[in-house]
């Protein structure tokens, strides 16, 4: 009887451990849409554990990574004078998409310059699975289609990976979602590689991360207000710190000390026009 259950054991653990898996898709957009032509690629990792998956920018992480252990480091030897410059600007995804598993809840995080969301979001996804059918790679696929987040959308899912996940928020269709793009042609995710993990991965919320300000936890409805608000006036955070008497030192990349007001008013004239050039994002609702 003994050595029945730990024959069971190690099958589970074996199971358990095959679960761990990187399926890493490329991501092609085009984020303005009066310049279509103009699209830009992001290769994005979606993993898969036991307990959920998570899907970030494989340059974002890290470049994350990279940062958050920099700035400890400074901390830790008292160093309170430091520049993150020097790192570069690495991933245009900034997000975090998690899901648990076996509800599939949906856990959204990303940061407003210094505002860091978790987005709640519940919004249901009506598959409706079409009976055509394609060759995708090595894989045998199906298409399906569905309305979501402001977009119409086709999904083609295969069956030879029987895990109801996919790029980004999507989800519930009966096979991992091999490729996935809107009606207008400007947003699309094609799954190019599958990797497993080392048995020894360990799956960790973004929210297990340490951070300097407080998470923010939204619903889906108040995150698109503050959106909005966002849009409207960017760097309303960054002003409301400096009329609170705190005292801001910024350098530039000589180390020559630099106002604060007038950094800020530059650096809220270029954000403003990036963001106006912003207007066809994933989640296209959010700008409705």
């Amino acid at each position: 009887m003994k050595k029945i259950l730990l024959l069971f054991f190690l099958l589970s653990v074996l199971i358990i451990n095959a679960q761990y898996q990187r399926f890493v898709y490329e991501y092609k957009f085009a984020i303005d849409s009066t310049a279509k032509d103009k699209t830009e690629t992001e290769l994005m990792n979606l993993d898969i554990a036991p307990k959920g998956s998570k899907f970030y920018s494989k340059d974002y992480q890290e470049l994350d990574s990279l940062m958050t252990a920099y700035i400890q480091k400074q901390v830790k030897s008292g160093i309170k004078d430091f520049s993150l410059s020097g790192m570069g600007y690495k991933g245009e995804m900034r997000y975090f998409v998690e899901k648990s598993y076996p509800d599939y809840a949906l856990s959204y995080f990303n940061s407003l310059l210094s505002d860091e969301y978790l987005v709640k979001d519940t919004r249901k996804q009506q598959w409706k699975i079409l009976s055509d059918k394609e060759k995708i790679g090595d894989f045998n696929a199906q298409k399906a289609v569905c309305d979501f987040a402001g977009r119409k959308w086709t999904a083609w899912f295969t069956t030879d990976i029987p895990i109801q996940d996919g790029p980004y928020k999507f989800h519930g269709l009966p096979g991992l979602i091999i490729k996935l793009e809107d009606n207008t042609h400007t947003h699309l995710f094609e799954l190019k590689g599958v990797k497993k993990l080392p048995e020894t991965s360990e799956w960790k919320s973004q929210k297990e991360k340490k951070r300097y300000n407080a998470l923010i936890t939204l619903d889906q409805e108040k995150y698109k207000k503050g959106f909005k608000d966002y849009l409207q006036d960017p760097m309303k955070g960054q002003r409301q710190l400096l009329s609170s008497g705190t005292i801001i030192e910024m350098r530039d990349d000589s180390g020559k000390v630099i106002d604060p007001a007038k950094q800020m008013r530059e650096d809220e004239k270029r954000l403003k026009e990036k963001l106006k050039k912003q207007n066809n994002i994933l989640e296209l609702d959010l700008l409705q």
